[in-house]
């Protein structure tokens, strides 16, 4: 299948389900049942409840999709919290 024939679409994660799926309530309505894609398991990119994602479809079932990207969250951190910095390495 050609990648010009897939269908994307926005969306935010309903529920975190297992095998690496989730499910997703698109911007349109719909529900759908997504599974992350390679790319974003390679990179240890985790997907919570809540996260707003780009979900790629195949005009052919539209119930199952790929989730490409998670989008970035733009809230500031909450008042009286800090940003976790990384851990200091220690040399000997």
């Amino acid at each position: 299948m050609a990648k010009e024939e897939m269908l994307e679409f926005e969306g935010v994660v309903a529920e975190v389900l297992p095998d690496a799926r989730c499910r997703v309530k698109l911007d349109n309505g719909h529900e759908v049942i997504a599974y992350t894609s390679g790319r974003m398991k390679k990179n240890r990119i985790r997907i919570l409840a809540g996260d707003k994602v780009t979900v790629e479809m195949t005009p052919y079932d539209l119930d199952k999709g790929r989730i490409n990207f998670r989008h970035k969250d733009t809230r500031a951190p909450a008042p009286g919290t800090q940003a976790r910095r990384p851990p200091q390495r220690r040399f000997r």
